[in-house]
């Protein structure tokens, strides 16, 4: 068997912990696999003190992690801090520049600096490998990198955030409001303090380009998505999808077309939609994460799984270190950086689809036909319109299914409404995922 793979590991959260412990329990089948062994051989953390639930007196302890990049006795870095900038980035830079492997979990550094940092590794001939940033234990990097390779690959999108996933599902399960389950995800440790990177959306965005760029061999281009969260969505919306036949679900969805086409360019957005209920998204549950891609041979691909946790985030990272020992790595993003395309964005107007609005209004003669006016102007054709309810502050809620149409118009409808006396609050927008 040849020398050990020498690792050194940055960040000792959830993750960091679980990536010993998954070595320390299967070490054996690891080592088969790998065709030698893999050691971590040093840490780095901010707190030497905190106990872990695993033993860290066997490994050499850094206080600065941009030096474990410089140790002559480490062949891998395992970057688990996160971030986009800081810390995280300086040593990323430090490692590859030294000519050393480096592995991550952390989606918004590559979402901003992945393309920089995939072309300085291949430039020293090293690996970037990143599994464990999109979908945590969900081998569906790989799956696009290296299994559906030969594919021209049409469609990415899936559900990508379990802290909203599992709010969601809930708020489905229990007729609940948004703030009451968000409470709960709290406290039972599925969201985190400040959720909003969850909540709005831009923790599935970093993934979503990121999966962009892989499926379609195009640049990441993190600032083309259209991003927004479910932190408007209420029970009524869920109940009324349900009345429908659709569940709700945040939704990331990337699409590339060809020029010459009036959406050509790339689309990236993520949004709360209306799934159907036959679309096998709509059966995702709980925390879980899922990702659809769609390629012209292989046809329709469906991972699902545990998209964060100790266990699937550290499975991916390890995984990542078995090809490495096997020597079995090529260009971060399928190709190298230089061969990625410029895609520029796609209008997002000229696409074709069906929408749910949701309105909250106040309860007077007139509102409904007013409403309907509005998009009757824009060229919208309403499919149904149901009046649910009160709201607490005494206004009437109306909910409508739009007939196939370009985005635009409903755009311009709801432009058309804005400043309306007859309005309380903001209309809720979701379009209809017909794929």
């Amino acid at each position: 068997m040849s020398k050990a793979l020498r690792v050194a590991l940055a960040g000792l959260g959830t993750v960091g912990a679980g990536v010993i412990k998954l070595i320390d329990t299967n070490r054996e089948i690891v080592e088969r696999r790998a065709g030698r062994a893999i050691e971590i051989v040093a840490v780095s953390a901010r707190d030497r003190t905190r106990d872990r639930g695993v033993d860290l007196a066997r490994f050499d302890w850094v206080d600065d992690a941009a030096e474990l990049a410089a140790r002559d006795d480490i062949d891998v870095v395992v970057e688990l801090i996160g971030g986009a900038d800081g810390p995280a980035l300086t040593l990323a830079r430090r490692t590859i520049a030294g000519g050393r492997h480096f592995v991550t979990a952390n989606k918004a550094m590559i979402a901003h600096h992945g393309l920089g940092l995939a072309g300085d590794a291949e430039g020293k001939g090293v690996a970037f490998k990143y599994e464990a940033a999109v979908a945590g234990g969900i081998p569906v990097i790989k799956g696009l990198r290296e299994g559906a390779a030969a594919n021209a690959i049409g469609r990415v999108y899936g559900i990508l955030n379990g802290t909203c996933n599992y709010i969601l599902t809930t708020m489905e399960a229990e007729g609940r409001d948004f703030a009451e389950v968000l409470g709960e995800a709290q406290r039972l440790g599925y969201a985190e303090a400040d959720p909003s990177f969850d909540i709005d959306g831009v923790d599935a965005a970093h993934k979503l380009s990121i999966l962009a760029s892989l499926a379609f061999g195009s640049k990441i281009d993190f600032g083309a998505a259209a991003v927004s969260g479910i932190r408007h969505v209420i029970a009524a919306d869920i109940a009324q999808a349900q009345a429908l036949g659709y569940r709700v679900r945040l939704v990331g969805l990337a699409e590339a077309q060809p020029e010459g086409s009036a959406t050509a360019g790339l689309f990236q957005r993520v949004a709360p939609c209306l799934v159907p209920l036959h679309h096998p998204l709509a059966h995702v549950a709980g925390s879980l994460n899922a990702v659809v891609a769609e390629g012209n041979f292989v046809g329709r691909l469906f991972f699902e799984g545990r998209g964060a946790g100790e266990g699937p985030t550290a499975s991916a990272v390890v995984a990542d270190l078995i090809d490495i020992a096997r020597g079995e790595y090529g260009p971060a993003f399928a190709m190298p950086v230089e061969s990625l395309a410029e895609m520029a964005p796609a209008p997002a107007g000229e696409r074709r689809g069906r929408a749910y609005l949701r309105f909250s209004v106040a309860d007077r003669p007139g509102v409904l036909a007013e409403i309907a006016a509005a998009m009757r102007d824009a060229g919208v054709s309403i499919e149904s319109l149901i009046q649910r309810g009160t709201t607490p502050d005494g206004g009437v809620l109306v909910a409508m299914v739009t007939h196939e149409g370009p985005e635009r118009s409903v755009s311009d409808a709801l432009a058309r409404l804005e400043g309306s006396q007859s309005l309380l609050g903001t209309p809720m927008l979701m379009h209809i995922l017909d794929v």
